[in-house]
């Protein structure tokens, strides 16, 4: 995004830290706390506890207009996510296994908020690489929790797309 792009790096990885958001962890609704179930019963995986309460707090302080996702699995959260966003709000999220992008489409359109969700289905880089060229610069928060292998690929693609002032997450890196 120019010159003037910063990119700041902050992990949480002290257990202190962890514990106190851990703390802050409010009741999924009923939907969400089932999706999680079958999804850690199924073996796939999704956001922990301290990620979801980290989500929360950025989304509701950015208020984004237009959140990315790289990596929907089952859409437990981009479904999470819609629930702390703005009215007006939309997610796109990116998913390319089959057997997920279907759980994915079912969840959605099981969920009041699924209808502010687009699934695009597709490899991650080739989705990205597309997105960069017909809409560059419109996302102001992005939430990367694909192939963690494959972010420094996916990286120059998510910085043409991320809004100055933009929030990148990412999730698990030091997996």
């Amino acid at each position: 995004n120019g010159p003037c792009a910063r990119i700041e790096v902050n992990m949480i990885v002290d257990e202190r830290i962890t514990d106190y958001m851990n703390s802050l962890v409010q009741e999924l609704p009923p939907y969400l706390r089932d999706l999680e179930k079958k999804a850690l019963l199924d073996g796939v995986p999704i956001i922990r506890k301290e990620t979801q309460t980290f989500l929360k707090v950025l989304i509701t302080m950015k208020q984004p207009k237009r959140i990315l996702e790289v990596g929907t699995a089952v859409g437990f959260s981009a479904l999470y996510m819609s629930e702390y966003m703005p009215v007006g709000c939309s997610i796109t999220t990116i998913e390319k296994m089959p057997i997920r992008l279907e759980e994915a489409k079912k969840n959605f359109a099981k969920a009041a908020t699924g209808e502010s969700i687009t699934l695009l289905e597709g490899d991650a880089l080739v989705v990205l690489s597309n997105l960069a060229k017909e809409v560059p610069n419109s996302f102001d928060f992005i939430f990367m929790v694909a192939a963690k292998a494959q972010y420094m690929n996916f990286l120059p693609e998510i910085m043409k797309l991320l809004q100055v002032g933009g929030i990148l997450v990412t999730d698990n890196v030091l997996q």
